[in-house]
């Protein structure tokens, strides 16, 4: 017989396979999202790009999605995104079904698990879009496995460990920093745990610590020490990451307010006007009603919640990820909740119940219900999906839903191949706040003029003499309005060099390509 080790190997391989094939069927399809295309035209101006690259190299973000692509552009640009992702989630898949063969013997649930990553369209959205979600899903997946692992244990190895999860996890997304608000009363509640009392009630514990010196004492340094082991790496390194954004930008927020240094400040800006502006509009998700769809979207969370009703700090750490939700709504109230962080309680769950496994008694009901957990889980993950208000993850359920040839990225294909065509020591002024889409599909990115370039300053006030052409948002471009390179721009600088003579050459609905002379 192969031993199960094996046979985990073996399939991780082929669901990697999996993943790879519907990912570069989707991509050949034309399928792109803004996430992957930002990716792309950052690492073709890192390997490609002329000037002062360091501030891309170092500034861009999230960063660790951005830098797991760098090992596959050698293979395609257009498809290092996607390699990335397929093969990540197939290693997320490892490291589940890792923890659940330590834990059970049964190979039902192995079964049950591969189902899930076969099956389930945000696993497949993780998989196979290009996006840095399968890094946020094996981080988050990593901290609470050591967190659990130290309830288990109680040795602070563990939770040196979670620190540096915690740590990578905010650099794929830097709004996972606020998870460590949740955890300060988190810490104090396992401290009192840890004590020797006889009283078992919290409120209780934590009145007799606070009366007694010894024990007040001890519970001060202990819960002061695992403040330190957790939270001084995260805090730090994002002290040490806005530091070098303010001496390399000036601006300490650069790497998240940026529109040269992260993707989705202008995609969910754009996003919630055009569905603010809609007849269609829907409303963001009021208070505790957020917390219910993460329910309905993962039931399993309910038994995970089960499972730990007897203990009283696992089930906070399982309760801590609603309220982390539930605060990027009320921070973050312009921007509608990604699909990610629905996949992370479904990752949360499945931990937390394998965790739990052995210690249900009642094997058969478990079976049963973890079955029907499953089949709800892939039906609430098409629902969910299918009715998400993001453009990126309507487009991805389009393609899933029916693979056709997508022509979103038609547009900007087209004025790829025109200035591909043009002749190589041709300079073209661009602005990649918003010309990125078109910047990744270009062969040659020497014929571009960047604002990542000195000369780009130079360029936009006197461009006669610098460039030979400019790309220019037309008026129905929906990103207008962030770049320089628009309309109102084009008309000043004509009007302050009445003998430039402009010709338009190329255009779409959306573009404009000047000749200048």
């Amino acid at each position: 017989m192969i031993k199960r080790s094996t046979l985990l190997l073996l399939i991780t391989v082929l669901l990697g396979a999996y993943y790879l094939v519907l990912g570069v069927y989707f991509n050949k399809l034309g399928y792109y999202n803004a996430e992957a295309l930002f990716y792309i035209e950052k690492s073709k101006i890192v390997f490609e790009g002329l000037g002062n690259r360091l501030k891309v190299m170092g500034l861009t973000a999230p960063i660790i999605p951005f830098y797991s692509t760098f090992i596959f552009t050698s293979i395609n640009y257009l498809l290092a995104p996607v390699i990335a992702s397929a093969i990540g989630t197939a290693i997320l898949f490892y490291l589940i079904s890792a923890t659940l063969l330590k834990t059970v013997k049964d190979n039902f649930y192995l079964v049950l698990l591969v189902v899930l990553f076969l099956f389930h369209p945000g696993m497949l959205y993780t998989a196979t879009a290009g996006k840095g979600i399968y890094l946020v899903l094996t981080f988050f997946y990593l901290f609470f496995l050591n967190i659990l692992k130290f309830y288990r244990s109680n040795t602070t190895y563990h939770v040196s460990l979670a620190s540096m999860c915690l740590v990578t996890l905010t650099f794929c997304d830097y709004r996972f920093i606020w998870l460590t608000l949740f955890f300060i009363p988190l810490v104090l509640s396992i401290t009192l745990k840890s004590l020797n009392l006889g009283e078992k009630e919290s409120i209780f514990r934590l009145f007799l610590s606070f009366n007694n010196p010894s024990l007040r004492r001890k519970l001060i340094s202990k819960t002061f020490a695992l403040y330190i082991i957790i939270f001084i790496l995260p805090i730090a390194s994002i002290v040490c990451y806005k530091l070098l954004n303010l001496t390399h930008a000036n601006d300490l927020n650069y790497f998240i307010e940026s529109p040269y240094a992260t993707w989705n400040v202008l995609v969910d800006k754009i996003n919630f006007d055009e569905i603010t502006s809609s007849n269609t509009y829907k409303i963001p998700d009021s208070a505790v009603l957020l917390s219910l769809k993460m329910i309905m979207y993962s039931p399993l969370i309910l038994l995970a919640l089960y499972m730990y009703r007897q203990n009283t700090y696992q089930a906070l750490t399982l309760l801590t990820p609603f309220a982390f939700i539930e605060f990027l709504r009320l921070k973050y109230d312009k921007i509608y909740i990604a699909h990610e962080f629905y996949l992370i309680f479904l990752v949360l769950a499945l931990l937390c119940i394998i965790f739990r496994l052995e210690s249900f008694k009642d094997k058969k009901m478990l079976k049963i219900l973890m079955g029907a957990g499953m089949a709800i889980q892939i039906f609430t993950g098409f629902y969910f999906l299918n009715r998400s208000p993001i453009a990126d993850e309507q487009n991805f359920m389009a393609m899933l839903s029916k693979p056709t040839e997508n022509s979103d990225q038609e547009q900007n294909q087209d004025i790829a191949n025109y200035i591909n065509a043009l002749p190589d020591n041709t300079l073209i002024m661009t602005d990649d706040a918003i010309a990125y889409p078109i910047v990744a599909f270009v062969n040659n990115i020497q014929k571009l003029v960047m604002p990542y370039q000195d000369k780009f300053l130079t360029a936009i006030e006197t461009p006669r003499g610098y460039v030979s052409y400019i790309l220019v948002a037309s008026t129905s471009n929906r990103a207008k309005g962030y770049t320089q390179l628009n309309n109102t721009y084009f008309n000043f600088m004509r009007s302050n060099d009445p003998g430039m003579l402009v010709q338009k050459v190329y255009e779409t609905p959306d573009w404009e390509l000047y000749r200048i002379k």
